[in-house]
């Protein structure tokens, strides 16, 4: 086998700020949902593993936190794993959306990933393009190019599948050669404990006040078959929120929002394991919970 024609294997990351659309691209290179995604900011919080197979490669995506300005210890720890996992992967893409100016953050980001460069080759995405012109593509690649030397740059559309086979030639391409680190078949090496939790805090998050988002956390007490039902599963999860006002909104009038919540999350979660799922939610408060190392520790930071 000569080294064009070589199997390829190892780690690539999405970085940018919150909203940036990792997430979401994450999700169409692998080809399906593995990272949970929200018009809120700061939706991602664990870093989520998905696996590209390819005849010639096999492409791990690690789906990071948003890069931001922290401002409890939530943050801070979300931050130190984004610094983590670049130092780990053998690729790293940095997103920046069509439709947002280059901003302050994105150039905090570029003169971090300046230091990573010197080892781990850096490629330029334009992510969002289906939202502006041609022009405006044109544009922001002219502006991500000035914010440092970037391997190489691509614009694509993780919504229009726009470009997203070419990225991934374009990711795989900087891996080293080596066999599959993972068998065919799987799509994300997270637990199925983990991902549902994410499901949950995904349905959550919808339609909540903005400042909501970052006081919901969700943790599954208890997964298990329904006796005498192998076709039925029974899930109980918590809402964990950080006041009195927050479990309210959650809840809504007579419970309503949080049926709604239960709904949408059963949905997705029966879509991920191809199973019937009783849901059981409750919601509690866990005060002040992302500046408690304490409570961090128990929610899974």
């Amino acid at each position: 086998m000569s080294t064009e024609d070589a199997h390829r294997s190892g780690f690539t990351c999405f970085v940018g700020r919150p909203n940036a659309g990792k997430s979401t691209l994450t999700n169409s290179l692998v080809g399906t949902k593995v990272a949970i995604t929200s018009s809120k900011p700061q939706t991602t919080r664990h870093a989520i593993r998905g696996i590209l197979h390819r005849p010639d490669a096999q492409l791990i995506v690690v789906d990071t936190p948003g890069l931001h300005r922290p401002r409890t210890l939530l943050g801070r720890r979300l931050n130190d794993l984004v610094y983590e996992t670049w130092s780990e992967v053998d690729v790293v893409g940095f997103c920046v959306p069509a439709d947002q100016k280059i901003g302050p953050g994105d150039k905090f980001i570029a003169e971090e990933l300046k230091k990573v460069a010197r080892r781990t080759p850096v490629i330029g995405v334009v992510t969002k393009t289906d939202l502006v012109g041609k022009q405006q593509v044109a544009e922001q690649l002219l502006a991500l190019q000035q914010l440092m030397d970037f391997a190489e740059l691509i614009p694509v559309s993780a919504k229009d599948s726009f470009q997203v086979e070419e990225l991934a030639d374009v990711l795989v391409k900087q891996l080293p050669e080596g066999p599959q680190l993972y068998p065919d078949g799987d799509i994300t090496d997270e637990p199925e404990t983990t991902l549902i939790a994410e499901l949950v805090r995904e349905a959550a998050l919808e339609g909540v006040r903005d400042e909501l988002p970052h006081s919901l956390a969700v943790t599954i007490e208890e997964m298990a078959p329904r006796e005498g039902r192998e076709d039925l599963l029974d899930v109980h999860a918590v809402i964990h929120v950080e006041r009195n006002s927050q479990k309210a909104i959650v809840i809504g009038r007579g419970g309503e929002r949080l049926r709604n919540v239960g709904s949408e999350a059963r949905r997705q979660i029966q879509a991920l394991l191809g199973s019937k799922i009783y849901l059981d939610l409750h919601v509690k408060i866990a005060k002040d919970w992302q500046r408690d190392p304490k409570q961090l520790r128990k929610l899974g930071f």
